[in-house]
């Protein structure tokens, strides 16, 4: 019985099937692109993400591991390398399997497995979209009322207040000082504070 068992039954032999997954993985990452048979290429995407999963770690660890089943010294540094940084951002998805329909001869069904070349575009939902316009809003808004604010003040301090204009000082006759109770009613910016 095969129960829970994942992988595909492509040759008869798990050594063959070894073999064949890493001259693949080695032809797919050499080139970028490769044409077989369909479950091939649905067994050949799981392994090639695996591998550039191990890349994008980058450690010491990761290398051996990888050149243990790639097994090409220049196709592994050409993965650690420039397929690692093309990459980097990407979390997931880096081949892509296109069907070309069935082969002649025995009829079985061909695909292009292919690393995908451009990059990863987020879309953003709508809700995020309008959560970002009416926090702009809010802000715009708080900003024109700070302006707003801080546009009155210098008029209310450069125009002395009605009050201030009509009340008269009253100086003591015999001193001719300004009372302390008329000079609490003059505003502190005005002459005759500064004169006392």
């Amino acid at each position: 019985m095969r129960h829970r068992k994942r992988s595909r039954r492509l040759v008869t032999k798990w050594e063959h099937r070894i073999s064949l997954m890493r001259n693949q993985v080695t032809d797919l990452l050499r080139h970028g692109r490769i044409t077989t048979t369909l479950a091939k290429a649905k067994e050949l995407r799981r392994v090639a993400d695996r591998m550039i999963t191990l890349a994008k770690r980058g450690d010491l660890a990761s290398r051996r591991r990888a050149l243990a089943f790639i097994r090409d010294k220049a196709v592994v540094r050409k993965l650690f390398g420039e397929l690692r940084e093309k990459y980097m951002d990407r979390p997931g998805g880096y081949t892509r399997i296109v069907k070309i329909g069935p082969r002649r001869g025995d009829a079985a069904m061909m695909a292009i497995v292919e690393l995908v070349e451009e990059k990863l575009q987020h879309k953003r939902s709508k809700k995020k979209i309008e959560a970002e316009r009416k926090a702009e809003k809010e802000i715009r808004e708080a900003l024109k009322k700070e302006e707003a604010k801080t546009s009155e003040e210098p008029k209310a301090e450069a125009a002395p207040s009605e009050e201030e204009t009509s009340s008269p000082q009253v100086e003591d006759a015999s001193s001719g000082e300004v009372s302390s109770e008329d000079q609490a009613k003059v505003s502190p910016g005005s002459e005759t504070s500064k004169a006392v």
